[in-house]
């Protein structure tokens, strides 16, 4: 309980997990064993996939030092593979971050995410064009901490709530982005309080104050009414936003929004925001 002697345990391991073992006589510590190694463990972890139609998405390298301590490094990919000179890649990728100390005595390589494994011809055309495979790419950015994703529309009509991230190699969800108004390139994490001068309730902005800044508005496009989803909160049964497009005199634009309609206190409070900024 205070920790004071080790107490072994012997891990839950689950069911046909796919693992392979290499132990050594004498300790290894170069780079260079250590990675050619991590290859022989990767071919035989791909032939033992191979036997039941399987590929990893997550392998798990443990290092086995002689003074009783682990290491461990582990590979992660967007859809299944079989392919050992892409998972040696990614483990030896991170192979400077095991300190080998005074030696490693096993090294074990275990397949602790899989998932069936379909192989697709590739077929040449003289009028289709070849698809490109960008997951090899993706793998490498994931395995050295960067997320990957790509975004993906909502069938909802408030910004915020209209976009979502998915995997990058998710397959289209059928949603199509909203093209009956432009929206900005960039949007705000969350929309800003303005200062405006606009004429009530259908004009667009005349000028308006955003970081301490007065900007004049030169032209303006609008409103687009989003109205509230009462499904999602019954506080929104009433609630309208009027978003308006607009640019002010150094060519800069804008998306703006007033809460509420301008005539019924019950829509919204009259407030303005910027809600984002077109590229």
């Amino acid at each position: 309980m205070f920790g004071r002697l080790a107490e072994p345990i012997d891990p839950i391991r689950t069911a046909g997990l796919i693992e392979v073992i290499r132990s050594f006589s004498e300790p290894i510590g170069a780079a260079e064993t250590i990675a050619k190694y991590i290859g022989k463990l990767v071919v035989e972890l791909c032939a033992a996939l191979e036997t039941r139609g399987q590929g990893v998405r997550r392998a798990d390298l443990i290092v086995y030092r002689v003074d009783n301590t682990l290491q461990s490094l582990r590979a992660g990919t967007a859809k299944p593979v079989r392919d050992a000179h892409r998972l040696t890649k990614l483990l030896c990728s991170s192979i400077e971050k095991i300190d080998p100390g005074f030696g490693i005595e096993k090294l074990s390589l275990a397949a602790t995410m899989i998932e069936p494994f379909e192989e697709k011809q590739s077929i040449s055309s003289l009028v289709e064009e070849m698809i490109v495979d960008v997951t090899p790419l993706l793998d490498s950015f994931g395995n050295r901490g960067q997320r990957m994703y790509r975004l993906a529309p909502v069938e909802s009509d408030v910004p915020e709530r209209n976009v979502q991230r998915v995997s990058a190699v998710s397959a289209k969800l059928g949603q199509s982005w909203p093209t009956r108004w432009p929206r900005p390139s960039r949007m705000l994490a969350r929309p800003e309080r303005i200062e405006v001068i606009a004429l009530t309730p259908d004009h667009p902005p005349a000028s308006m104050t955003w970081r301490g800044k007065r900007r004049r508005i030169k032209r303006g496009d609008g409103p687009e009414r989003v109205f509230g989803e009462w499904w999602v909160r019954t506080s929104e049964m009433e609630a309208v936003r009027d978003y308006y497009s607009i640019e002010d005199e150094d060519g800069n634009r804008f998306w703006v929004y007033r809460s509420g309609d301008g005539v019924d206190p019950t829509t919204g409070t009259a407030k303005w925001f910027l809600h984002g900024i077109y590229g």
